[in-house]
């Protein structure tokens, strides 16, 4: 294969790329050289493991995850002096040649050069090989892998930190769990008639540092695959916290698809007998399993649960969302509520929602009512309940248990 002028212009083109992944580093210098395989190593003790390989045809050969002992291939022997970086035709190298990889692997030509990381450890080889010799192989090609390895070594020295720091986040995340950093809130549901409390949504704060909002807690949780572990330690807390409230309130928690479908909420629901719930599905991502999600509603209502729809009108709690979990309860919003008293637009969209929500016998719950005009044009649409800072800001336990007493003994 031809190594012109033009075709190392596109080969820098590709590799150089901040974002581009090994993968396409290693597809790109084996095309340049017009090699078989090309693969980056790591050195694990005595064991060369292959960390990325690009081998198209060959994944019987070598694969990502394989390993060889050290001391039975090139790469060893090339960091101690014993082999040239650079070997057109490897049947001219006899120690090359009394190597146990030899035995396994046909290599002709091999090229290889050393990854080091910016604190000098050497991390591992970039190497490149193929089946016959090539003599066209030359010094300069080897200052072309060299340039490679360099960038490989940036893009392995970026991974590394991406794991540490997601290792910091996990034991973070790990860290408030055992030491239980965390608090349920009550956020009041009111009639928006009477501003009678009807029931009340179960939020909750942290108290680890560094302080953030729960939404980051939890996306951070997630994205360690920690989101789960930490959805159950915040309801079970909640839900224990709600046994003090009058059987005349319901208590609404919030419960990811991925909670619904693990099938492990009915046992914590389990802790609260008797207890009104309405569990409202939230999603910031899209459902793909409907029938699985449908089936887990189903048990819950079996329980005596009713079901909500969260933040309709927002992200993926559209349309299609809301008539695959047929909600007993949709909950709009509050970038559907700011502004309502103002917006034709969605005071139209809300008055097609309510409709909805009639025909199918779905109960309707505005969210994020901030002043007395949107309460009265909400009321006046028809939407007899919500929730909001004009009406209430989620309380401590203690102050939400009083409101619920007070509203009880009023009614």
């Amino acid at each position: 294969m031809s190594r012109n002028s033009n075709s190392l212009h596109g080969l820098f083109s590709v590799a150089d790329r901040p974002s581009a992944p090994l993968a396409r580093t290693l597809e790109a210098i084996r095309t340049h050289l017009g090699m078989e395989v090309a693969y980056v190593s790591e050195f694990k003790d005595d064991t060369s493991l292959f960390k990325a390989v690009d081998a198209p045809g060959l994944e019987g050969v070598i694969k990502p995850g394989d390993s060889q002992p050290l001391d039975d291939i090139f790469c060893r022997h090339i960091l101690a002096g014993r082999l040239p970086e650079v070997m057109p035709d490897v049947a001219q190298e006899p120690f090359a040649m009394s190597l146990p990889i030899m035995q396994r692997v046909p290599i002709g030509a091999h090229l290889s050069v050393p990854i080091r990381l910016e604190d000098g450890e050497t991390y591992g080889m970039f190497c490149c090989l193929s089946f016959k010799p090539d003599p066209s192989l030359n010094a300069r090609d080897l200052q072309v892998m060299r340039v490679f390895a360099d960038m490989a070594a940036r893009e392995i020295e970026e991974e590394r930190k991406e794991v540490r720091e997601q290792e910091a986040r996990a034991a973070r995340i790990r860290g408030m769990l055992a030491k239980g950093d965390f608090r349920p809130v009550f956020q009041p549901i009111f009639d928006l008639s009477t501003r009678r409390v009807v029931g009340f949504e179960a939020l909750c704060r942290f108290s680890g540092e560094p302080y953030r909002s729960p939404d980051v807690w939890f996306a951070e949780a997630q994205d360690c695959d920690l989101g789960l572990a930490l959805e159950i330690a915040t309801l079970r807390k909640a839900l224990k916290m709600a046994e003090g409230f009058p059987r005349d309130h319901y208590v609404s928690i919030n419960a990811s698809p991925e909670l619904l479908v693990s099938g492990q909420l009915p046992a914590l629901i389990g802790q609260s007998p008797g207890r009104r719930l309405l569990v409202e599905v939230t999603e910031h991502a899209r459902v793909n399993d409907y029938a699985l999600l449908s089936r887990a509603l189903d048990l819950l209502r079996a329980r005596g649960c009713e079901i909500a729809v969260d933040d309709a009108g927002a992200g993926y709690s559209g349309l299609q969302h809301i008539v695959q979990i047929k909600p007993d309860v949709i909950k709009l919003d509050i970038g559907l509520i700011r502004g309502v008293d103002a917006d034709p637009s969605r005071r139209a969209l809300i008055s097609a929602l309510l409709y909805f929500a009639r025909e199918t016998g779905a109960g309707l719950i505005a969210e994020g009512i901030e002043t007395e005009s949107e309460a009265e044009h909400l009321h006046v649409l028809g939407i007899s309940k919500g929730q909001g800072y004009l009406l209430s800001r989620p309380l401590e336990v203690p102050d939400a248990l009083a409101l619920a007493a007070r509203s009880s003994r009023a009614a």
